[in-house]
């Protein structure tokens, strides 16, 4: 699997702000009991939260908060935006691999940023594990694949999580 990780992704300024959005006390968080539909229920522990940043269905952007983060598409190279929202995997006793999933069905490439050094990964359909950094960016074809995981090492796993269509050169 074709994939890209870009470490020191944004300049330290525009990442510890975005960083102190994302993780403090003013960011709304949904919780979500099924990761992906590929849910097994004897992972009934697995359950992750979001807050939705953008969805291309969703006129205006679902969230005041997007307007901080809109900028990321320009260093993307971003054509057409489909999906820009954050994750937080809470602390789990042991690391849990979520099931494998696709965000989309249909071509289209996945950055996912993260906002804290943690043990938590991101693990591509080859078994490739990209493991979370502060402010490291993974590039990849999020129509193939992948799980996420959870932390040990950290009150929770932070980052954002970006589908989107590249400009063609």
């Amino acid at each position: 699997m074709k994939y890209e990780v870009i470490d020191n992704f944004l300049p330290q300024d525009q990442f510890d702000n975005l960083k102190k959005l994302a993780t403090g006390p003013d960011m709304l968080w949904h919780r979500v009991n099924q990761l992906n539909d590929k849910h097994n229920e004897k992972e009934d522990f697995d359950l992750m939260f979001v807050h939705l940043l953008f969805e291309s269905n969703m006129y205006p952007p679902s969230s005041t908060f997007f307007e901080y983060f809109a900028f990321i598409q320009d260093r993307l190279d971003c054509k057409s935006l489909r999906r820009m929202k954050l994750n937080l995997y809470p602390h789990t006793s042991e690391i849990r691999t979520h099931a494998p999933h696709i965000d989309y069905d249909f071509e289209h490439k996945g950055c996912i940023l993260s906002f804290n050094t943690c043990d938590g990964a991101t693990v591509l359909e080859d078994g490739t594990k990209i493991d979370s950094i502060e402010n490291r960016a993974l590039i990849f074809d999020a129509s193939k694949p992948h799980s996420s995981t959870s932390t040990t090492n950290a009150r929770a796993r932070y980052n954002l999580n970006i589908n989107y269509f590249k400009k063609k050169k």
